[in-house]
């Protein structure tokens, strides 16, 4: 398939996991990049297999939760490839502390990153989704539709991320554009290797977020992404999608 020819794709958090996946994917179905993410080893990677995949690749490093690298990325996608169909918000950090353990800098940071950055990003990418009638994809999370134990500010973030995207499509439907979010469950992914767990954890409460198929790996979310996002996508608007094998169900 080749869902995306002509059309120019910005993708953050796009160094590994998720971002990697779609990045991937979106080359693969024929569209431009914009690439960001703060590491700058992995991006580099994901943007070389991009581009042997055929697609014309630029990237940004950018950490989501600041205004004027949010803005500095959209404008490097518009100087290089002219124009912007489809953003990706995937950029998102994540801990596993139990709630009267947590830190108020980890849950402002949390917040900073998951739900501001999306939203600075959005911001910054309307006008030109606006141009060419173009589409958001967010990427919530399970944790905003049940409770996930251990995730106060993850879940609470993700589910900011769920309702400004509702916003978003209530706002700008008769303009043209989509929004819509992406509610993956467990996820095999660098960032739920790195996040950790309080000492000692109740397994039980744990086992409530597990698929009921097996772990998947990020390749089964970037599909979705690129089926929301493309014209087989064209009535999806302000929907939660959840991909997680069942286990909210």
């Amino acid at each position: 398939m080749r869902r995306f020819e002509d059309k120019i794709a910005l993708v953050t958090g796009a160094a590994s996991g998720i971002g990697r996946a779609t990045a991937e994917r979106l080359a693969k179905e024929g569209a431009a990049l914009l690439l960001c993410d703060v590491q700058e080893e992995g991006l580099a990677a994901t943007a070389k297999q991009c581009e042997e995949l055929g697609a014309k690749v630029a990237t940004a490093l950018c950490d989501v939760s600041k205004p004027d690298a949010v803005r500095a990325a959209v404008a490097a996608c518009i100087q290089e490839h002219g124009a912007l169909d489809v953003l990706v918000n995937v950029a998102g950090i994540l801990s596993l502390e139990r709630t009267e353990e947590v830190h108020l800098e980890t849950w402002e940071r949390i917040l900073s990153v998951n739900l501001t950055g999306t939203f600075l990003m959005c911001q910054a990418a309307l006008p030109y989704l606006l141009e060419r009638g173009g589409n958001i994809v967010n990427l919530s999370s399970t944790s905003a539709l049940g409770g996930m134990a251990y995730g106060a500010a993850y879940g609470a973030s993700k589910g900011g991320v769920l309702a400004l995207t509702r916003t978003l499509a209530v706002e700008y439907a008769k303009r043209g554009v989509r929004a819509n979010a992406i509610c993956p469950g467990s996820i095999k992914t660098p960032m739920t290797t790195r996040s950790g767990l309080p000492e000692d954890p109740d397994w039980k409460l744990l086992q409530r977020a597990m698929p009921l198929d097996e772990p998947r790996g990020p390749e089964t979310v970037a599909s979705v992404i690129a089926m929301i996002a493309s014209e087989d996508g064209a009535h999806i608007n302000g929907e939660s999608i959840r991909v997680d094998g069942g286990t909210l169900s």
